[in-house]
């Protein structure tokens, strides 16, 4: 049997690579090469090779403990993807940065994940969570998860939690995708109805208004909609 018959990656050193940027992704925290390699089964030159090629590109950065994360690159190459929305959207999501002081970002749904694409920080905050473009989680899981799922069809097997956002018109989760962190959704619409993508906010305050900031995201993903119209 060929390797591509056993579903091999036509190139393994950039299956590796793109492998260690999605558990970047995954983790949301950097990390030490010992525990990227253990994590992808990677030998631990193998892994710090790979990570020093993705840092010459800017894809990883190191921080001063010399652990590992996402790079500002990610976001110039996110900057490319499905422009017509990220443009529609950039301004919203500065808005709802600015008018609630959360990290606000957009997502799109890849199959069963769901991917964050574009990221806005409140620049006048003491402190604020970081949630980088690349960032993916399993769409049933997570307030933008559950916001791209809003639109489709009830089922018996419909988690709570996507009926209470349904009943609401915006999806909250706490914990779900990093722990502690709470999360506000809601979906961006298509001209068919379904979700295009979802707006989101992350935050930490846990006397934050939940009505105020759902009602906030959902006007931004009903302005985004229209201005894809």
């Amino acid at each position: 049997m060929t390797e591509e018959a056993a579903g091999a990656p036509q190139s393994q050193t950039l299956d590796r690579g793109v492998r260690v940027l999605e558990h970047l992704a995954s983790a949301g925290v950097p990390q030490p090469v010992a525990e990227i390699g253990r994590a992808l089964g990677l030998h631990r030159s193998i892994t710090y090779r790979l990570l020093r090629t993705l840092e010459d590109h800017q894809l990883v950065e190191r921080d001063p403990l010399g652990h590992y994360g996402l790079g500002l690159g990610i976001a110039v190459l996110s900057r490319g993807v499905r422009t017509d929305l990220n443009a529609a959207a950039l301004p919203r999501l500065t808005g709802l940065a600015t008018e609630l002081g959360m990290t606000a970002f957009l997502v799109v749904r890849a199959g069963d994940e769901a991917v964050t694409i574009t990221s806005i920080e409140p620049q006048d905050t003491p402190a604020h969570v970081t949630y980088r473009p690349g960032t993916r989680h399993p769409v049933d899981r997570g307030a933008p998860g559950l916001a791209l799922l809003m639109p489709g069809p009830p089922t018996a097997e419909d988690r709570a939690a996507l009926r209470e956002a349904r009943r609401t018109g915006w999806a909250s989760s706490h914990g779900e995708v990093i722990p502690g962190i709470r999360s506000i959704a809601a979906p961006v619409l298509g001209p068919d109805g379904g979700a295009r993508a979802a707006l989101a906010v992350v935050f930490v305050d846990q006397h934050a208004d939940a009505d105020h900031i759902g009602q906030a995201v959902t006007s931004a993903a009903g302005k985004v909609a229209a201005a894809l119209r």
